[in-house]
């Protein structure tokens, strides 16, 4: 059997972990397997960087955060647009596959990754998926790996938070990676007891906001550490449409939204605010506990859905369970928080603002 596996988008703590997975589960049916790793994304795939790779390989990666073959972004919104040295990238694509040989292409990432995958499955080529982004916004699956791992990291970012916050009496603004969606927010914000959460799906009103720390401040607790989302969004702005709302965010004198909140905390209370924001570290690090388990149940189900030649789907984790899910249901399709959710219903009982 000859398989490719590629690493695309943003990487995450558990890519190896998930490879290793695929790798130990064929490997164990089939000793003459044959592993190709494309370099750097679908640009290997693209124009034919890879290397033959042994099961050997793939040993001792469960713990070892990145990826060994690195990665890329190729946006799908660009897939049909010739590279600039006029190569057409789907055909490119699949000659590579066809000049291997190959019986499976494994594409390991996030919406943008799988929406290619999707479209290398209509050209006729046989993939698996396995759904990787610290966001968890991929439709069809409970939960994406990466995403408990960067949990642990933002939740110990805010709280180192705690104590220099509650020593200086200040607003402090941590901010969470999350353009689209708030899964990682809310759920590092609860863990590490923000008082406010402000995500994508719930536009805040700053006034809401204030009163939030005013209420606190009244209450004898002088200090106060909002949660914010990268994605954050204004009830103000969200009632644009969508082309103007990116025209004002992109033409802000603030770097990103957190600035901007504190900036006018500070111009409408005059209380001291200072915003943190951990970037990249939530994406670093080894995998945690739950990420090694799942992914290594994750690799495991995609080795099995080759075996049976079972082509064309996401291998998920829903109800506690593995699955395999069409490519076709569910490409294209963000898992966003819904405002009405319990979990949500559950915070604002606890007190905890979300801005509106």
């Amino acid at each position: 059997m000859k398989i490719g596996m590629l690493t695309s988008g943003g990487d995450c703590q558990a890519l190896n972990a998930a490879m290793r997975g695929v790798v130990k589960t064929l490997a164990n049916f089939d000793n003459k397997l044959v592993i190709y790793g494309f370099l750097n994304g679908y640009q290997g795939l693209i124009y034919g960087k890879y290397q033959e790779m042994r099961k050997n390989d793939f040993s001792g990666l469960l713990t070892r955060g990145g990826t060994i073959l690195g990665t890329s972004r190729t946006p799908f919104k660009e897939i049909d647009i010739p590279t600039e040295d006029g190569l057409d990238k789907v055909k490119a694509m699949k000659a590579t596959y066809k000049k291997l040989k190959l019986d499976c292409l494994v594409i390991l990432g996030g919406n943008g990754t799988q929406k290619t995958a999707n479209r290398l499955r209509e050209e006729g080529l046989n993939v698996i998926h396995l759904p990787k982004t610290i966001d968890n916004d991929i439709y069809g699956t409970d939960v994406t790996f990466g995403f408990y791992s960067a949990i642990d990291i933002a939740t110990r970012a805010i709280d180192c938070i705690h104590t220099t916050a509650a020593s200086h009496n200040r607003v402090f603004i941590v901010e969470v990676m999350g353009h689209k969606v708030g899964w990682l927010t809310l759920y590092a914000g609860v863990g590490a007891g923000a008082d406010v959460i402000l995500i994508p799906e719930i536009p805040y009103d700053l006034d809401k906001v204030i009163k939030a720390i005013d209420a606190r401040h009244k209450d004898g607790k002088q200090f106060t550490i909002l949660a914010v989302a990268e994605g954050a969004i204004s009830k103000e702005l969200a009632k644009l449409p969508k082309k103007e709302r990116k025209k004002i965010i992109a033409d802000s004198k603030y770097p990103s939204v957190s600035y901007d909140i504190a900036d006018k905390i500070q111009q409408k209370t005059g209380m001291e605010v200072r915003v943190t924001v951990p970037g990249h570290m939530q994406r670093g690090g080894e995998p945690g506990a739950y990420d090694r388990i799942l992914c290594t149940r994750l690799g495991a189900a995609a080795g099995k859905a080759i075996l049976d030649k079972d082509f064309g789907n996401m291998i998920a984790m829903v109800d506690g369970e593995t699955k395999r899910v069409p490519l076709e249901d569910v490409a294209g399709k963000l898992k966003v928080v819904d405002p009405e959710c319990s979990m949500v219903k559950e915070i604002r009982d606890l007190g905890i603002s979300f801005g509106d």
